[in-house]
């Protein structure tokens, strides 16, 4: 699909910010966003991974949906907003804890993945819900959270009337401290709602990076203050769409639209864990029985990660055998700035993704070796709370 022309694109509430800071702006799910700052892709990668990066991901889609008639019983009320959302996913999210967050995917009747999102539990507000789901198909997404939800509930979307900002890396928690320091308590896969300047902000732990780090949510017309405040801290750089793609690749990370689509599954993309064990037993999610069946060892394909020899293979390349034949196809690719050699994530059928399997990959008509790997490459270092 051809990108927008310049005229056309959506403006986030930072855009004044990326173009004094001299970022390369280009178009990007409908959004005008820095690819990077003059800096570079390398260098901007790096210090994320050594220091603290600051993104600017207000082009995805946050929302809210709260309950129209709550009962007042905190746990009834989280049961019923639950029972709206599983439906359409395959997470256990009536089972989340005040403030928990959930990643999960949105699937059609034959089990593929509509879009993959975050689904937390309002630590606030009972019968609420904090959704997270990805800028090239919110409006879809939103569309069938709506329909389901009837009159029973009020999708409220919050990514015209607040900035997202992804702080991420080893010192974004001590740069936290300084600004929201109430957040640094969060563990992992947790949010909470804190007070900043004039107004709440909500705030995650979570991020795509592999990284520790915090997503925050702000009214609009605080955004460029945060911003400014947190790069004010010379631990912190200001990091483009280029660094986040490199990040997330060794992180190991799908990337809806390229390692994840309509037509593979959870289990097909190595995402297993996101079909949660009671969603299971009851098989009551969009394509169980497709998704049951290939836990069971019944798929064609499965997404695995690849040390390339050699020029990065990008996406669309194909993945060949040790003899040379084409059995798959690789979805995301590049450099892995803190390994120095290149990656790939893709597809392949099941009796070739035992690790330390020898395949190749074709980069421009010529065949280069590589080997399948555990994901992900570079080690998550969530911060995760003792129980």
């Amino acid at each position: 699909m051809a990108e927008a022309s310049a005229e056309d694109l959506k403006q986030t509430p930072l855009y004044e910010r990326h173009v004094v800071a001299g970022g390369r702006i280009v178009p990007f799910g409908g959004y005008a966003l820095p690819v990077q700052y003059p800096t570079g892709i390398m260098a901007e990668h790096k210090w994320t991974r050594e220091q603290a990066g600051l993104f600017d991901v207000s082009h995805m889609g946050p929302s809210f949906l709260m309950l129209n008639n709550p009962s007042g019983e905190a746990e009834a009320d989280h049961k019923a907003i639950a029972a709206i959302i599983e439906p359409l996913i395959c997470g256990d999210i009536a089972n989340l804890k005040p403030g928990q967050i959930r990643y999960s995917l949105l699937l059609n009747q034959d089990g593929g993945a509509i879009d993959d999102l975050m689904v937390a539990r309002s630590p606030i507000t009972p019968g609420g819900l904090y959704i997270v789901v990805n800028a090239g198909t919110k409006d879809n997404d939103f569309a069938l959270i709506e329909a389901a939800a009837g009159d029973k509930a009020t999708l409220i979307r919050a990514d015209g009337d607040y900035a997202l900002l992804a702080l991420q890396g080893p010192e974004a928690v001590n740069v936290m401290a300084s600004e929201i320091p109430e957040a640094t308590d969060l563990g992992f896969m947790n949010y909470g709602a804190f007070s900043w300047g004039k107004d709440k902000v909500f705030v995650a732990r979570s991020g795509y990076t592999g990284e520790d780090g915090f997503e925050i949510l702000v009214n609009r017309h605080e955004a460029v203050a945060l911003w400014d405040a947190l790069l004010a801290d010379t631990r912190v750089k200001p990091i483009g769409l280029g660094a986040r793609d490199s990040l997330r690749l060794e992180a190991g990370l799908p990337l809806y639209g390229h390692d994840l689509d309509s037509t593979v599954s959870p289990i097909e993309a190595d995402l297993g864990f996101a079909v949660s064990k009671r969603r299971r037993e009851a098989g009551d999610f969009p394509g169980a029985a497709r998704i049951l069946a290939e836990r069971e060892g019944k798929l064609s394909r499965k997404r695995v990660g690849l040390l390339v020899e050699g020029a990065p293979a990008r996406e669309g390349a194909e993945i060949l055998d040790a003899s040379g034949t084409a059995i798959g196809v690789v979805t995301s690719g590049g450099f892995a700035p803190s390994l120095g050699k290149a990656i790939a994530l893709g597809f392949v059928p099941p009796d070739h993704t035992a690790i330390g399997t020898k395949l190749q990959v074709s980069v421009r008509g010529r065949a280069q070796p590589a080997e399948v790997v555990p994901t992900p490459f570079v080690p998550h270092r969530y911060f995760r709370k003792s129980a």
